[in-house]
């Protein structure tokens, strides 16, 4: 019973920079991880970043470097700081929240375009 809300994506140049946001709302106390994959068309799904709830953070080896996700400790909301932006980034983003003993919730989705 948790809800995600997902924001800050948009059209950006190459080598330019995005800030997306999640915020969680409900029964969040089941909350173990958050974080957001991506899906680009012919692509499949892939896991960009993820926090756990003891604050560790994991992330795909394409945006290493480039990409941070951070916490707000007193408020259940997730950043992906993107940095350094590439064509290959361009996706529609999910926020996610895995849950102990619930289905795991699904943002909305938000696109992510990076072009000239």
């Amino acid at each position: 019973q948790v809800q995600l809300v997902e924001s800050g994506g948009g059209l950006v140049q190459p080598g330019g920079s995005l800030r997306l946001s999640c915020a969680a709302s409900g029964i969040t106390s089941s909350i173990y991880a958050m974080g957001w994959y991506r899906q680009a068309p012919e692509n499949q799904r892939e896991l960009v970043a993820s926090i756990s709830v003891g604050g560790r953070t994991t992330y795909a080896d394409s945006v290493k470097g480039r990409f941070t996700i951070s916490r707000v400790d007193a408020k259940n909301t997730i950043y992906l700081q993107m940095n350094s932006l590439k064509p290959e980034d361009t996706a529609v983003y999910y926020c996610y929240a895995a849950q102990i003993g619930r289905s795991t919730s699904w943002g909305q989705g938000t696109q992510v375009t990076v072009s000239s």
